[in-house]
């Protein structure tokens, strides 16, 4: 996403690569790769802006996996925990990895949902890749970890990635439980093969706010390559 002027005049030269901490920069904190994607509220229609789910997904995995080369003479301090273009160390990229879900792709998120869990965190002093702003490094180390996240927290939908534990048991304030299953779950099977809410087979990357606070069971089988859907 390219900046663009009061006078709507586009930003030139564009190098989307390019930080400029704060003062006379379209991206506070960030460059053009990390902010392109926060429409949280909107995926579907930031997917079409792309022209369809191929190219957004196409443009997504490139995130990943281009050079983590940041440009320019002010860099932001915040531009921290970079996979590729993709910055963990700054909240603002935190929904990034679930979007796949939203064009058909899930393996995609469970990889990278996986990669992030891994290299993004440890025990040691310096632990986490950013700041961390009022709970929320932790807060997605915490969602992620037993396969869900609310990629938008105000849709009452919680989004399908990755489940590190084989049992996560959710004790929730009416007095029920919300117990996560991930069956074979292991470093090396980081894939869901089939999914089913209350014993009955689950075919969506989301679960509502609803059906977590009513309580029940979220059972995954886990495997070591995608199934493809």
């Amino acid at each position: 996403m390219r900046g663009k002027s009061a006078s709507g005049k586009w930003r030139e030269p564009f190098d989307p690569k390019h930080s400029n901490h704060r003062e006379a920069t379209d991206y506070t904190e960030g460059n053009a790769w990390q902010h392109s994607w926060f429409v949280p509220q909107n995926p579907q229609g930031l997917i079409e802006a792309f022209s369809g789910k191929e190219k957004f997904t196409t443009h997504l995995e490139k995130l990943f996996t281009e050079s983590s080369e940041i440009t320019g003479d002010n860099v932001s301090a915040d531009i921290t925990g970079l996979i590729g273009q993709y910055a963990h160390g700054n909240e603002p990229s935190h929904h990034i990895a679930y979007l796949f879900n939203k064009a058909g792709e899930p393996h995609r998120t469970q990889y990278w949902v996986n990669e992030i869990l891994k290299t993004q965190y440890n025990t040691t002093p310096n632990g986490y890749s950013g700041n961390e702003d009022c709970g929320q490094m932790s807060a997605w180390y915490v969602w992620s970890s037993v396969g869900l996240y609310p990629m938008n927290p105000v849709s009452g939908e919680y989004e399908i990635g990755r489940p590190l534990f084989p049992k996560a048991k959710i004790n929730l304030p009416n007095g029920k439980t919300f117990t996560i299953i991930a069956e074979n779950v292991s470093a090396e099977n980081m894939y869901i093969q089939s999914a089913t809410l209350n014993g009955k087979p689950l075919d969506r990357t989301f679960i509502t706010d609803e059906e977590l606070k009513n309580g029940g069971e979220l059972k995954f089988v886990m495997g070591s390559a995608p199934t493809g859907k």
